[in-house]
């Protein structure tokens, strides 16, 4: 079966060996976003023979034809995630280093209206939250208040 990374390769008529397809596996199968290295030991479970060099260029191939998109979320490491041309932002966890994608319609329309009010037209975006968990004995100060 052809991963949807696979197919987006295929269509941008990219030559796909079979350690590319085995790549774009992994990276379609990554309900994360995984780092290099991560994709790295991925990959070699399904074939030993991929080596981190592969690995390597042919992330940097499927970036350059804006087949996966690149984040770099302050811990040192670039992660990356299908371009699906769905927007979306991230909040990231600093504690744990996940990654939770979310939309917000409010935040859009902020987003847009500051810019208008800047004399200009938004055209593109993008947002990062970086937070540590609530814990229940650190609840937010809104919350305390109304108690």
């Amino acid at each position: 079966m052809t991963s949807r990374l696979e197919r987006l390769c295929i269509d941008k008529g990219l030559k796909m060996t079979e350690q590319r397809r085995v790549i774009a596996r992994v990276l379609s199968d990554a309900v994360d976003h995984p780092d290099v290295e991560s994709v790295y030991r991925r990959a070699v479970e399904v074939d030993p023979k991929i080596s981190i060099a592969t690995v390597y260029r042919t992330v940097r191939l499927f970036e350059e034809a804006n087949i996966l998109e690149r984040h770099d979320f302050g811990d040192g490491r670039a992660r990356y995630e299908e371009a699906t041309g769905d927007h979306h932002d991230h909040l990231i966890d600093v504690q744990s280093g996940r990654v939770i994608e979310f939309k917000n319609e409010a935040i859009e329309k902020l987003q847009a209206d500051v810019a208008a009010g800047l004399g200009f037209s938004l055209v593109g975006h993008r947002l990062e939250l970086y937070a540590v968990p609530l814990t229940s004995d650190r609840a937010p100060a809104d919350k305390k208040a109304k108690k």
